[in-house]
This record gives structure tokens, C-alpha cells and sequence, in this order.
């Protein structure tokens, strides 16, 4: 294992001089000698006070890597010489990995092998140290020996909060500076120009370009907004500034700031000069923006349906294109999987009987809307390009990825009588973690659990005195697009008939080579055109008329409105029950799942502002920007409008049992991501638990077990690959290297088609040859079927609304490759209906036409055998090209989960799991 350095060893070690060969380990290790010192703070004896706590030790979490995020400069060249590890920075990366390999024999007793004890407060010997923050009196933050989770206790509300920003810039402070110029666009020139860095602030500020005045108008509507609520927060967000800034005050001076504001040229290790700015409010808005953008808001992708649509009326005529079109799309597909599982509807964004005010784009037509001008040095070259597209792609699709999953069973169907709940938010890896964790204990805030970092003045996922709550992406449709007539020029346009000047945005950033980032000078500037409509995304023609595309979201300008729910959820005075727990996650205008349990009821409901569209309007497709086809009461000024009503939402207490892993939420409730179809990885959940509940008497362990074996499982092997064989078994399979392949998917499959190693830390995969095989097959498997009956361009099309395959290994979700979560998007289920139609069986909810093999069995049998044979032959290395991390052909290492660094401190690859980045595994014993 790595070794460890003291984390209060180091925190006040003085950085050292101006760096000439950063990481050259023979002159790291001279410097590092002089730098090393007894200093440590004295922990104290003295317990933190436990707060009412109904969980009975039997509330769980977990947080890879470690608490720890933030390192002095001779930690950061400790890790990077000899991958030591600052204290706390990584012990909780080994119980989080071991589960994988761990999990079939778990017991309730040893749950917290794996876990951390969620109770609330530290017992007296598990007391590392007691901090009271700038010498204040109303509040002290005590972290326990095992993990360094803060534990903050206040007796005034505004020390509670002082306390929490505190702890947040102890833990997080470099990550929070990251993402704040992340939010403002401003990344490049506060971190480097790496194509990486570049690519970030360019996905995030198409969506939110916000100038200062509009971070600052949307606090201060969100506060006239709620009156007492309202008032509170602002206090408490200001009570968490000064805590942060008091930190950074204190690090500055005494010099034990984090080490990469000296090796991005920001503080001077000699002379200390350089400042590290202080937070202001309207940096919470910032974060909250890109926090919101990642998770939290479903829809977009019209002009891609469009795009789509067309190319279906092309080849097939405008009837049976639009029908085939309709089948691919699965709005309400009857054999998906759903939350909420008990027939209920909540019809949303259905399809109208005759669309109204529907904006296509002339064929051909269409051009992304530039972001990037002027671009100078490393910012033009070919890196910058490519990095540039990638994020451009990103910000405009409707397929939000990898965002959790929760599994939640009534107390009827448990062995004690009390729910039980495994749930958390999959929010990709990174070092140091998006996610910190803590407990927070002062007037009107009673709660445990995971934060965004610079976000954290209220736990946002976590537990309370005696109930739990998490969420999960549930992606219904938010935003909308809208073509603009244009006039006079190409930065003007008709809104209600008069011809009106879009705004420009912009946003001008330059780089220079640092230690950390030896990119070459560059710069460009960011531009968007702004419209009443929203920013500008693309351009074309409609009907030979020039318009541009713009795209609305509901919480576009109202990033801050989300903090009343969230204060809500940490109020043990305002969360008693199921109902009140529903009341308060509705003040929370981000597209998500929300689950709750406490110790006799379970709960779930739907969050985010759904626009009351006008009559016949189309979700799926743009309209035109008129009056007809705007939101109900939309006021452009502010971005309200009329909003359905929380019973529209889909809703639920006390069903025999909840899963969601961004599966469809209800029957006849339509989300803008694609893919809600008869495969979905909330299959792999919603088996395992409802063959649980049948069987009654589930515990804790039990649910953890379901979520883990669904973890390692490929969903294609254990969903599609059953009626892929089946086909080629039709009849004898002559050709040996078929043969020969299907003989491992089926030994594979038999085996429970895991990707998982043949012993823990082995890195290698039993059925290593199997699963190879499947991932070479999956695309041209897939292509063989679909193109000849589609066509290349309706097939190429239809990509860009649903990609073919999400396997492990490919570069995908908010991390790129290594991110853990897959098997999100794919053409999984259309593969499964056609298969199951050509094999004459019951398919509800059928593709519009047979295509593998036109329909015949025989020919299907001909296609997969030959793309099969086809895949047999990739050697590893073909499969698995390699990357900066990975050698080409190492499997393994392809899938691993990688910690993506967003400072100077690494951490090992671990073992592919899919699993929520940070989890509870919770069960109440009672209730107040």
C-alpha cells in the first residue's frame, strides 16, 4: 500500500522555493528532507456531543478516495516521487474497491468492512483532533481518527456555517477555486491551457454564460422568493463564506495553503507573494451552475431529433419514416423498466395528436454554433480543435451520463420490519473527490453526509436525526429549442415581431506555461449570442427562412433556487415524515429522482421545474420562437413560467420496493434521453430486488449484495446475448471459430457474465477471452443488423441521438474513459426487439421493421455468426488500444476506475465496478 504522511504533519510545512525540473525525483528528495518537521496539533481527549441518532448503528456511507482533498506542495511532491499518500487523502479507495470481490459473503456485521459508520457524532477515543476555527467560540469542527470526516457543532446558526466553510477549505479549497473558474469560463486562465482544461470551461459556459450581474440577480431573486427561507440562506451562505475565507486567510499567512497555487505560478514559494482571491457569493452560483449542468438538468437534443427525423422521412417516406423514428425513440416504451412500478401514469411531454408550431431545419442545413474565436497559440492548435468538439458534443446532447442508482425496500418485505436503502449519486472519480463528506450539528440543521465542495453549507445527500434521503438523474425534458427568425443580420432577430439585437457574452481567456502545465501560451475568446429564447446553439434554415436555434432550460438563470430545499432536507424540524420530505425536495428545481426512508416508511418523488408547454407543442422537436408556442406565462425577463403541479410529478410512499438507476420514472412520463426501452441497466437492479421482495426477510446485506452483483455485470451478456445465442444455436454451429466463441459467451454467461477478476487484485478477468469477445462483437453485431435496413446515413443519424454501445472501457461519461459507470446508453434494447421479432417471440412495444437479416432467422443467423467470427479474431490489443495509463491489449487496466486528477495528488487504478460514487447503506431502528 502507499505510504502515508501526516496530514497535520505537513498542513503548516512552508513551500519551498521556484521548482526547475518539477517530479525529478533526486532533487525532490533533498528538497523534501529539509521541509519535514514534528510540527502536529494535539488532538483532543474531549467527545463531540451525539446529537439524537435513530439509526442505531446501522447507517453506512462510503466516499472514495478520502476526505483529505487538499495537499501542501511537499505533499503534492512526496506523492508524485513516491506515491505517498497525505493522511486521509486515500483510506477509503481500498474498502470501496474490496466490495467488488468482497461482497458474496458480506454480513450485516461486516457491512463496515466496506463502509464507514454513519452514526452521528465521535466517541471519545475516536477523537483525532478539535479545532474551534479562527478561535470562535460557538462552533467546533472534531474529525475522527478513522476517515477525517469533519464533524461540525454549532451553537449559533452562523458559527454552524462558519464552521462548515471552514471545514469545506480545509478539505477542498483548490477543487472549489477549480470550479468556480470552471462556472465563470474562466478555467484556462486560472489552471493552464491543457486541451483538458480547455474543454471543461467551454462544455459548461455554452450552457450557462453568465455575466456577474446575472450570478448576482439570481441570488437575489431566490431570496425575495422565500421570504423567511430565503433570508436564512443568504445568511447562512454568507456565515460560509467568511468560514472559507477565513481559512484562506490563515493558510496564506501561515503558508500551508494547497501546493498547486505554487506550481500554477499563483503564491510564490520564497517570497509568499501572490494572493489567493477570497470567495464571494456569487462563486456559489458559479458551482452551482456547473453542478446543475452536469446532474441536474434533463432535455435538450431537438435539433439532433430533427436531424434524425428527417433522414427517416428520406428513406422511407414521410409516413413510415416517421413511424420507424417513432419506434427508435421508445417514448413510452410498454416493457421498460419503472420506478414507479405500481401503474400509475404521469403523462409529461407525450406526443401531441397534431404537432403544432414545429421548426425543421431545411435538409442540410444545420451548423453548430462557433464558441471559441480569436484563438492564438495552443488555443488553435490541433489538440484545442479536437478538445473543443468533444465539449461542444457534450453540452448539446440530450444523454446526461452515469448519475446513480437506489435501491430501496419497504419495511414489509424486510427481515426487521424497517425499510432498508442502498442509494447514492454516480458522479464519476476524481482526485480530489466533487463529493466531500461531513456532519453538521447546529440550530435548525441536524444531518451527515455528502456535499458538493464549495456547496456544503447543508449535507445535500445523506441522513438526518432518524431518515435518509438520496437522488439519483431522472432527465425529463427541461429544456426546449427554439428557432429564431433572423433579421436585418445574423445577430438579430424577430421576437414578437420586432426585430431585436441578440446580446453578446464573451468571455476572454490566456494562458501561459506553469510548472503543473507546461502547455504553450495561448488564447481565445468564448462568445455566445444570447436571445429572450435563450443562448444560441446553431444555425440554419426553416422553410428558406435563416433562423437560429437557440435552447431554454426552466432553470436556466436560477441556479441558486435549489438552496431552500436543501436547507429544508437538513431541518429535523421540517422533515418528519414521507409527506414532508416530498414537500421539501420539490423546492429543488434540478432534474432529479429523490428516495427517502426512515424507520416505518419509504418515499420517492420526481424534482424539477417541468414548463407547462403550449397546446400541441412537441418536446421532442423545435418550435418556433412566437408567442403561440411559448411556455405557459413565460416571462423572458426572468425565466418563470407555469410549472406542473407536484402531483404531476411522478410520486410514491410505501411501494413494495423503488430502484432507479436513470431508468423511465413512471408509465406515460417521457425523459429526453433516449434508450428507455425492454434493456436498461434498472433491469439489472429491478431482478435482483423484486426476486428479494418475493422472497421477503431483506437486509442490509442482502440489498448491498443485489447492488454489487449488478455492479460487475455487462448488461448485454445478461440481457441480449441469451437471444443472441439462441439465434446462432438455430441450428449447429459448423465453422469452428464460431464455434469455438460461442462456446466462451456461453461458459461466460453460465458463469453470470461478470467482468470481474479471477481473484481480488489478480488484474486479470476470469472469461477474460468472453468478454473480449463482446465488446469486439457489440458494435459490428449491431452495425450488421441495423445499417442495411436503415441505411448509412439514417443509422449514423440515430447515433447521434443514442450511441451504439457504453462499455466500460470506452472513453464516456463526466470522466471520460475510466469513469466507472456504463451501460447507461446503448442500442441494447433495439437489438433485443429485433432478435426476439425475428425469433417469432412477444415483443410489446416492436421496431417499426424487422432488420436483422430483413426478418429472416436464417440471415440473422448469417449476420451474427459472420460479425461474430469477425470479433473472435481481435486480438486484445485491437480491442483494448491503450492509453496514457494502459498498455495496449491489458484488458484490466482498460476498464479500471481511474481517479481523475484535478490536483497534484494520484492514486491507484482500482477494479471496475458500477456503482454510485458515494453510497449509504442505511435502516432505521425508530423515529421521533
Amino acid at each position: 500500500m502507499p505510504r502515508r504522511t501526516s496530514r497535520t504533519a505537513l498542513d503548516r510545512l512552508r513551500t519551498p522555493g521556484r521548482l526547475t525540473g518539477f517530479l525529478k525525483s533526486a532533487s525532490i528528495c533533498v528538497l523534501i528532507a529539509g521541509l519535514l518537521s514534528p510540527l502536529a496539533q494535539t488532538a483532543s481527549a474531549a467527545a463531540a456531543a451525539a446529537p439524537n441518532d435513530y439509526c442505531g448503528g446501522q447507517c453506512s456511507d462510503i466516499l472514495p478516495p478520502g476526505e483529505n482533498g487538499n495537499a501542501t506542495l511537499a505533499q503534492v511532491l512526496l506523492n508524485q516521487a513516491f506515491g505517498t499518500q497525505p493522511d486521509h487523502a486515500e483510506d477509503q479507495l481500498g474498502p470501496y474497491a474490496n466490495l467488488a470481490k468482497g461482497y458474496p459473503t458480506l454480513t450485516n456485521s461486516t457491512i463496515n468492512t466496506f463502509f464507514n459508520d454513519a452514526s452521528f457524532g465521535v466517541a471519545s477515543d475516536q477523537v483525532a483532533s478539535t479545532l474551534s476555527p479562527a478561535g470562535r467560540t460557538d462552533v467546533t469542527i472534531v474529525r475522527d481518527k478513522k476517515t477525517g470526516v469533519p464533524h461540525i457543532t454549532g451553537t449559533t446558526r452562523y458559527g454552524t456555517e462558519f464552521g462548515a466553510g471552514y471545514a469545506a477549505a480545509q478539505d477542498r479549497l483548490w477543487l472549489m477555486d477549480v470550479f468556480r473558474h470552471v462556472g465563470r469560463g474562466q478555467l484556462t486562465a486560472f489552471a493552464g491551457g491543457a486541451p483538458s482544461n480547455q474543454g471543461l470551461e467551454q462544455q459548461f459556459w455554452r450552457n450557462a454564460p453568465y455575466s456577474e450581474a446575472d450570478l448576482q440577480a439570481q441570488i437575489d431573486n431566490a431570496v425575495a422568493a422565500n421570504g423567511a427561507r430565503g433570508q436564512q440562506a443568504l445568511a447562512d451562505a454568507n456565515a460560509y463564506l467568511a468560514g472559507i475565507n477565513s481559512y484562506i486567510d490563515a493558510s496564506d499567512s501561515g503558508r500551508y495553503f494547497p501546493g498547486e497555487y505554487v506550481l500554477t505560478g499563483h503564491k510564490d514559494s520564497v517570497t509568499n507573494a501572490g494572493t489567493i482571491d477570497h470567495f464571494k457569493i456569487t462563486d456559489l452560483v458559479a458551482l452551482a451552475s456547473v453542478i446543475g449542468a452536469l446532474f441536474g438538468s434533463g432535455g435538450g437534443g431537438e435539433v439532433n431529433n430533427a436531424i434524425s427525423l428527417m433522414a427517416a422521412q428520406e428513406h422511407y417516406g414521410v409516413t413510415k419514416g416517421t413511424e420507424v423514428w417513432e419506434s427508435f425513440r421508445e417514448r413510452n416504451d410498454p416493457e421498460a423498466v419503472l420506478t414507479v412500478h405500481n401503474g400509475e401514469s404521469f403523462p409529461y411531454a407525450t406526443k401531441p395528436a397534431n404537432a403544432q408550431g414545429e421548426a425543421l431545419p431545411d435538409a442540410g442545413s444545420v451548423t453548430t454554433e462557433p464558441l471559441v474565436y480569436d484563438p492564438t497559440g495552443t488555443g488553435a492548435d490541433q489538440s484545442a480543435s479536437a478538445a473543443s468538439a468533444t465539449a461542444t458534443a457534450n453540452a448539446l446532447t440530450s444523454a446526461k451520463r452515469g448519475m446513480s442508482n437506489a435501491l430501496v425496500v419497504s419495511g414489509k418485505y424486510t427481515a426487521s420490519g424497517h425499510p432498508v436503502a442502498v442509494f447514492g449519486p454516480q458522479t464519476g472519480y476524481f482526485a480530489p473527490q466533487l463529493l466531500m463528506l461531513q456532519e453538521i450539528q447546529g440550530p435548525g440543521i441536524s444531518a451527515r453526509g455528502a456535499s458538493f465542495a464549495g456547496l456544503s453549507m447543508y449535507v445535500e445527500l445523506g441522513r438526518g436525526q432518524d431518515y435518509s434521503w438520496s437522488a439519483t438523474t431522472s432527465g425529463q425534458d427541461i429544456i426546449d429549442t427554439y428557432a429564431v427568425e433572423l433579421c436585418q443580420d445574423d445577430y438579430h432577430y424577430l421576437y414578437h415581431g420586432t426585430c431585436t439585437a441578440m446580446e453578446k457574452i464573451e468571455q476572454k481567456n490566456s494562458w501561459a506555461p506553469t510548472t503543473a502545465d507546461g502547455t504553450a501560451a495561448g488564447s481565445y475568446t468564448m462568445r455566445v449570442w444570447r436571445t429572450k429564447y435563450g443562448p444560441v446553439e446553431y444555425r440554419a434554415t426553416a422553410n428558406g427562412k435563416k433562423v437560429a436555434y437557440t435552447t431554454l432550460r426552466s432553470s436556466y438563470l436560477h441556479e441558486a433556487d435549489s438552496i431552500i430545499g436543501f436547507q429544508m432536507l437538513n431541518d429535523p424540524d421540517y422533515v418528519k415524515s414521507p409527506q414532508t420530505f416530498q414537500s421539501a425536495v420539490q423546492h429543488i428545481n434540478y432534474t432529479f429522482n429523490w428516495f427517502y426512508a426512515d424507520s416505518a416508511h419509504t418515499a420517492y418523488y420526481n424534482s424539477g421545474n417541468n414548463p407547462v408547454r403550449a397546446s400541441g407543442v412537441d418536446a421532442e422537436f423545435p418550435v418556433w420562437g412566437q408567442s403561440a408556442y411559448e411556455w405557459k406565462n413565460w416571462n423572458p425577463a426572468t425565466n418563470t413560467a407555469d410549472y406542473t403541479p407536484a402531483s404531476a410529478h411522478p410520486n410514491s410512499i410505501d411501494q413494495d420496493y423503488y430502484i432507479s438507476w436513470n431508468n423511465k420514472q413512471a408509465k406515460d412520463y417521457a425523459t429526453a434521453s433516449w434508450g428507455d426501452g425492454s434493456v436498461h441497466r434498472g433491469n439489472l437492479l429491478e431482478d435482483r430486488v423484486k426476486k428479494l421482495v418475493a422472497a421477503g426477510g431483506v437486509t442490509r446485506a442482502s440489498l448491498v449484495k443485489a447492488m454489487a452483483d449488478a455492479s460487475l455485470v455487462d448488461l448485454r451478456a445478461e440481457d441480449v446475448l441469451p437471444d443472441l445465442l439462441k439465434v446462432i444455436n438455430s441450428s449447429t454451429v459448423t465453422d469452428s471459430t464460431a464455434a469455438a466463441a460461442v462456446s466462451k459467451l456461453q461458459a461466460w454467461l453460465t458463469a453470470g457474465g461478470k467482468r470481474t477478476e479471477t481473484s481480488a487484485g489478480s488484474k486479470k478477468y476470469a472469461d477474460a477471452d468472453a468478454v473480449r469477445i463482446l465488446d469486439a462483437w457489440w458494435p459490428l453485431l449491431a452495425k450488421g443488423i441495423f445499417e442495411p435496413g436503415l441505411g448509412t446515413d439514417l443509422y449514423t443519424a440515430v447515433q447521434a441521438n443514442l450511441p451504439v454501445d457504453e462499455s466500460p472501457s470506452a472513453a464516456h461519461g463526466p470522466t471520460g474513459a475510466h469513469a466507472g459507470s456504463s451501460f447507461q446508453y446503448g442500442w441494447w434494447s433495439y437489438v433485443d426487439k429485433d432478435v426476439r421479432a425475428v425469433l417469432g417471440e412477444s415483443v410489446q412495444g416492436p421496431l417499426a421493421d424487422k432488420y436483422c437479416g430483413g426478418g429472416s432467422l436464417s440471415a440473422c443467423r448469417d449476420t451474427l455468426i459472420s460479425t461474430l467470427k469477425t470479433a473472435a479474431g481481435k486480438t486484445a490489443a485491437q480491442v483494448y488500444p491503450g492509453d496514457d495509463l494502459c498498455s495496449a491489449g491489458d484488458q484490466w487496466c482498460a476498464d479500471s476506475i481511474v481517479q481523475r486528477t484535478l490536483g497534484g495528488i494520484k492514486h491507484y487504478n482500482i477494479s471496475w465496478q458500477n456503482r454510485p460514487t458515494f453510497q449509504q447503506v442505511v435502516e432505521f431502528t425508530s423515529h421521533r
